[in-house]
């Protein structure tokens, strides 16, 4: 492990473990998750102003009026995705962000496709994955709101920002007994996880809790 990824003081990996223990504490049970929450660098992805918080269980800014979600909720969508799917082929990951999310589920999965809106935001998750080594991730900049139809089915798909409705073109490129995770709900107003998944008979939903989430926008940005 190199010097940037091993951290220092507020990086480093005794501030990875205390992080750690504070998701255990906040009801993650998945040994997995844990270990890789743990193990993975997250002051990379976030600006290095900001990297002494990047431990904290909060969320930070990436610019473009994004952020990096808090590491307990990303902990806490990996989690609920592994308890219906141990372990998953091909997820598709509708908002890239800083990539933090598609880190962390690269290392459970087969393989993610990671889709960003937005390429300055794209092309610094890159930038990231790669020196991680992390070569499972497809990454493309396009509008991920009706998701990748060509690359389709999938066997999960998590949505990083939320739609006020889950849209019906991404229901249909999940696998029989895929799953979709996503916020859904207004901007500010109350919003829910919820686990969809496809049956042979059409659709079954969970709620899994109250969450925030900045909002699912169409359309790309150069």
């Amino acid at each position: 492990m190199n010097h940037e990824v091993a951290g220092i003081g507020m990086t480093s990996q005794r501030a990875r473990d205390r992080l750690a223990r504070r998701l255990e504490s906040l009801g993650i049970r998945d040994m997995r998750v844990l270990e890789v929450m743990r193990t993975t660098p997250r002051h990379l992805f976030v600006d290095e102003a900001l990297a002494h918080q990047a431990y904290e269980n909060t969320a930070l800014p990436i610019g473009f009026g994004q952020t990096i979600s808090q590491p307990w909720i990303v902990a806490r969508m990996t989690e609920a995705l592994l308890a219906h799917d141990p372990a998953p082929g091909t997820v598709l990951e509708v908002g890239t962000g800083s990539g933090y999310q598609a880190a962390v589920l690269a290392r459970l999965a087969g393989r993610v496709v990671s889709l960003e809106r937005i390429r300055a935001l794209q092309r610094r998750a890159r930038e990231v994955l790669s020196s991680l080594g992390l070569h499972n991730i497809s990454l493309r900049h396009t509008d991920g709101s009706q998701g990748w139809a060509e690359n389709a089915p999938y066997d999960a798909i998590l949505l990083t920002a939320a739609p006020r409705q889950v849209p019906e073109s991404l229901l249909q490129q999940l696998s029989p007994g895929g799953q979709l995770l996503a916020p859904v709900g207004e901007e500010g107003g109350s919003q829910c996880l919820v686990r969809i998944i496809r049956t042979a008979s059409g659709w079954t939903r969970d709620d899994l809790g109250p969450v925030s989430f900045v909002p699912l926008l169409p359309g790309e940005v150069q």
